[in-house]
């Protein structure tokens, strides 16, 4: 079993370059346009994505919004701004109730089938790790809100992969956690500057070499040189109904952006063309990618259409924009070596080889985001 103490060596980021600024923004935003762009085609073969659309190839609606992937993100990465390094699984339940589980929800009831098993555990006074244990604990649930931790501790993936361990102990366990690990790992080894094939291995650096997450996304990354079928055909389950696998969708992403090798359009088209839980693959692959090269990567008409969330799904999260959130997650990460600080009042206080080897060779919008069909 890897240990989450022994990561590969990612370059050291300087917390006042313009670069990190950047690449933060590129991480979140980049998370949301992916979302956006993956939400039509969700739960869709790509035989099926090909006779609506041929291939997508931009925004297919004419109001292009996000799902429950962005407004989780966006609730892990606020509570992450507040706790930064001292989060705990109490802050975590705490913000569940407070910010989810005791309030109004949205139409689409909090999400999909990870959340409402969270939801309904905690509704009965389970605590964590106790309101984890639901049928649907190996969902990319986490994974879909783990681009905040890597954010948050750029350059130290072994760290974002502990924190986004605590987030997760709520609502996931197993293959869940280790699929919100290996991306909280690989987008901080992106945000420090690393180059794809670092930001694999660090993302196989912080879960177990024989898990079932290690296993999809090794098959994924060294087949990304012959394309999405490929890295479709090497990880998706077939004639399994539901395609919010954690492992699946994982790799499926880092497939996509594999094969891109970073580029941030051609990793996130590639993952929604895939289809099956095309929101959130495509989001991940979007956050690895906007990470890896930046929000200059990102085409300025998709990441225009991408406003301040609508609270659809959390309500509570009504009104935040992901670049609000980059911005919170920088100045904590550089404060923790400085004076507390006071929380947002918004927030509750108490609460492989290989495929290295085969790529050598080979102004706010009126948009909002919507709650989609989130990881089910």
């Amino acid at each position: 079993m890897s240990s989450i103490v022994c990561t590969p060596p990612v370059p050291a980021p300087d917390e006042r370059a313009p670069e990190l600024y950047d690449r933060a923004r590129g991480a979140l935003l980049g998370l949301a346009v992916g979302d956006a762009l993956g939400a039509p085609a969700e739960n869709m073969k790509p035989s099926e994505i090909r006779a609506r659309w041929g291939r997508i190839t931009g925004y297919v609606t004419d109001r292009p919004a996000g799902t429950d992937d962005t407004e989780y993100a966006i609730f892990s990465g606020l509570l992450l701004a507040r706790q930064g390094s001292a989060l705990t699984p109490a802050h975590v339940e705490a913000a569940w109730h407070e910010w989810i589980a005791d309030r109004a929800e949205g139409p689409f009831k909090g999400a999909g089938f990870s959340e409402r098993g969270t939801l309904e555990n905690l509704r009965r006074g389970l605590a964590a790790p106790i309101s984890a244990q639901h049928r649907h604990a190996w969902s990319d649930g986490l994974a879909m809100r783990a681009a905040p931790f890597g954010v948050f501790a750029a350059g130290r993936p072994a760290e974002a992969a502990r924190l986004v361990a605590v987030d997760g102990s709520v609502s996931h366990e197993g293959e869940g956690i280790y699929g919100g690990q290996a991306v909280a790992a690989g987008v901080a080894a992106a945000m420090a500057g690393a180059p794809p094939t670092a930001v694999v291995a660090a993302a196989l650096a912080v879960v177990p070499d024989d898990s079932w997450t290690a296993r999809s996304l090794r098959r994924a990354v060294s087949v990304a040189h012959r394309g999405e079928r490929a890295v479709r055909t090497a990880v998706v389950i077939g004639g399994y109904p539901w395609t919010d696998l954690a492992p699946e969708a994982v790799a499926l992403a880092f497939g996509a952006y594999a094969a891109a090798d970073g580029d941030f359009r051609d990793a996130v088209l590639t993952a929604v063309n895939m289809g099956r839980d095309a929101d959130t693959t495509a989001a991940v692959a979007g956050a690895l990618a906007g990470a890896t090269r930046g929000e200059a990567a990102i085409p300025p008409e998709w990441g225009a259409a991408i406003g301040p969330a609508r609270g659809s799904c959390l309500p509570s999260m009504a009104g935040h924009h992901v670049l609000e959130v980059a911005e919170l997650l920088l100045g904590a990460a550089s404060a923790q070596t400085g004076p507390p600080r006071s929380a947002p009042a918004f927030l509750p206080t108490e609460p492989d080889d290989g495929w290295a080897r085969s790529s050598r060779a080979g102004a706010r919008s009126p948009l909002g985001v919507s709650c989609g069909e989130g990881d089910r």
